[in-house]
């Protein structure tokens, strides 16, 4: 049985994800939705109080990240800190083998992909069992309240990884790799490191250019243990990683060697979602030789940058040697929720949206729009098209834009606004947004429409019929209307009504994308409607 231990902490998702067998144990899927099956009162006050104090810390996901701070610097993060709490607790990550994984992209879904694999392969993994609260606050009062809600929660999931004396975790690093707080595992409890990508994200925090990005990501390398590095990288990048696994004598397998072939050959459906149908080969004859040929890969993570993802998670299974057949068990069953995910008929209706497909995905950056564009373009090539966005205030609002405007026009975006980890420091005000949309299609040459900003409570009752009449003046102008609605299902219900007065007999598509924050809130909307 799957055992997933999510939690949105420091600027980036830290997925560290387990499988148990006949084990039931907590989720908390995306970060938000803490759900755990079997809950008696008790337990759900326990949890109730650990969340509580959890709250209390210092979350840089709400608050921003310090500028330097994922550096190997004075102005980095104190990893010092970080390995007094675990000794205090004792060292429970020297107690298993693990997975380290870094990189702008491609993280969270390199992870799933990896963990399924090693999932059929048949590896053991623990549930969420033990309260450490009392040794963290004493901690909290040792490092004069320094500690943070990311560091906590690592320490944490490091104790329940050890009691349960699993075979091996998944880890993703937060920020960065060098000072982030999962680079306290050691080279002998270290299967491999993964870098998946090298981009701009967190420019700032990481040290202002991708160079020192690179070198802040591979800071994760240790001495011996073998790199997989993804990419593709730009020269210079690839060699800065390079380097730094030859001084630390490590191997390095490259997801982008010549010995390796992938292509997505078609698409398909089955039971209302959509898969590409791929062909891997992998034949790898540098410093670790790796083989294998999976023919007719059926992989419901739809994209190119998701077949790269999985060819990053297979060299990495391979380096563990796993067996052929785990490998295709392993991405042929993964699925990632608020990646390319198609809501049911059953999940749309529950939205009172009937008759429309509704795709979420989590895309933040301009890469995974751009990886967002070609997806929708596969799956939806014609048809009118809504897209429903919501973003954080330090993303590049602009080029992501552009991204999704170069691709498969949209008919209608509706520009909105989404809570940040629960607070609104970092929340784009959607007037914002839709500046930064409207100059993309300016610079574009695109003809719309600005429809100007709606702040009702209700839009769909006061502001249909002027969005149906704006929608419907030029079918071929592109539409852009801000909202400042809280409620997600008033907001998807004025997108569907949008769409269907543009659709007339067509099929539609809404994408609700920018954040996983609002990916998220659509989830914990649908969660409570089919409890």
């Amino acid at each position: 049985m799957r055992f997933e231990l999510s939690m949105r902490g420091s600027t980036k998702f830290s997925r560290l994800m387990l499988s148990s067998f006949g084990t039931s144990g907590f989720t908390s899927s995306l970060g938000f939705s803490r759900t755990r099956p079997c809950c008696t009162m008790a337990e759900d006050r326990k949890l109730g109080g650990f969340l509580d104090f959890m709250e209390k810390l210092r979350n840089y996901e709400k608050s921003g990240v310090p500028k330097g701070a994922g550096t190997d610097s004075d102005d980095g993060f104190d990893l010092g800190r970080m390995r007094r709490l675990l000794q205090r607790l004792g060292n429970p990550h020297s107690n298993f083998k693990a997975v380290h994984i870094a990189g702008t992209k491609g993280k969270g879904s390199t992870s799933a992909f990896l963990a399924n694999i090693l999932r059929k392969e048949g590896y053991s993994v623990g549930c969420y069992t033990s309260n450490v609260k009392v040794i963290i606050d004493e901690s909290i009062d040792q490092e004069n309240g320094a500690l943070t809600h990311f560091e906590v929660f690592t320490a944490l999931a490091f104790c329940l990884f050890s009691q349960k004396k699993v075979d091996i975790a998944i880890v993703e690093a937060g920020l960065g790799g060098a000072r982030d707080a999962t680079n306290v595992l050691c080279s002998n409890g270290l299967a491999a490191s993964v870098i998946t990508t090298i981009g701009e994200e967190h420019m700032a925090a990481l040290g202002g250019s991708l160079e020192s990005i690179a070198i802040a990501k591979s800071g994760i390398i240790k001495h011996g243990c073998p790199v997989v590095i993804g990419g593709p990288f730009v020269p210079h990048i690839e060699h800065i990683i390079r380097d730094k696994a030859s001084t630390m004598s490590s191997p390095v397998i490259s997801a982008c060697d010549p010995g390796i072939q992938h292509v997505v050959n078609c698409l398909g459906r089955e039971d209302e979602k959509p898969f590409q149908i791929c062909d891997l080969l992998i034949d790898v004859q540098k410093d670790v030789k790796l083989f294998i040929h999976l023919p007719s890969l059926k992989l419901g993570m739809l994209g190119d940058h998701q077949l790269q993802n999985a060819v990053t998670a297979t060299c990495t299974a391979l380096c563990l040697r796993n067996q052929d057949l785990a490998v295709r068990a392993g991405l042929e069953s993964t699925q990632l929720p608020g990646r390319s995910q198609f809501l049911t008929t059953k999940e749309a209706e529950a939205l009172q949206l009937s008759k429309t497909s509704v795709l979420i995905d989590g895309a933040h950056t301009e890469a995974s729009a751009r990886g967002l564009a070609d997806i929708i373009r596969m799956v939806h090539p014609y048809g009118p098209l809504v897209l429903v966005v919501a973003m954080a205030s330090d993303k590049d609002h602009a080029a992501f834009a552009t991204q999704l405007l170069s691709g498969r026009q949209p008919d209608v975006v509706l520009l909105t606004e989404v809570n940040i980890a629960g607070g609104r420091s970092r929340m784009t005000p959607a007037t914002d947004l839709k500046a930064s949309w409207t100059s993309a299609a300016v610079k574009l040459g695109i003809d719309y429409h600005d429809m100007g900003i709606i702040n009702s409570e209700n839009p769909v009752e006061v502001h249909t019929a002027h969005a149906q009449q704006a929608v419907s003046s030029d079918g071929k102008q592109l539409v852009l209307l801000a909202s400042q609605t809280p409620s997600v299902e008033a907001l998807m219900k004025l997108a569907s009504q949008l769409l269907e007065h543009r659709a007339g007999p067509q099929s539609g598509l809404i994408v609700v994308t920018g954040s996983l924050h609002i990916v998220s809130s659509i989830l914990a909307a649908l969660s409570g409607k089919l409890a």
